[in-house]
């Protein structure tokens, strides 16, 4: 019983520390707010919008275009986001975070 009770003290600090331990990083949200400019197809950006001013508080972002439309849309992931109407698209976050490519085909650049 003795041996066992030395044994498991070791075993049982390296699991609490382990456990401390955090596995995996998480994701930071990308920075989004500012200003973006719609493109390259301007067929598309006519009825969206040519620009729109993002503000950000975690992952909701609330967007507004020059024309005075409205809307929310939220961080899915780093990568992605989903905005609800009036534009009602998904869109892919580039990695420095300046462009977003959207489901529509339009792309919006940070200016």
């Amino acid at each position: 019983m003795k041996t066992y009770w030395a044994m498991s003290v070791p075993l049982i600090a390296a699991i609490a520390a382990f456990g401390a331990v955090e596995t995996h990083a998480a994701a930071a949200n990308p920075n989004l707010a500012g200003t973006f400019k719609c493109g390259p197809d301007m067929k598309v950006c006519q009825w969206s919008g040519q620009t729109f001013t993002v503000t950000q508080n975690g992952n909701r972002l609330e967007i507004k275009n020059e024309k005075g439309d409205q809307g929310t849309a939220q961080l899915t992931s780093a990568i992605s986001v989903s905005a609800g109407p009036p534009w009602n698209m998904l869109g892919v976050i580039s990695g420095d975070g300046k462009s977003i490519s959207w489901s529509n085909g339009s792309e919006w650049k940070k200016s």
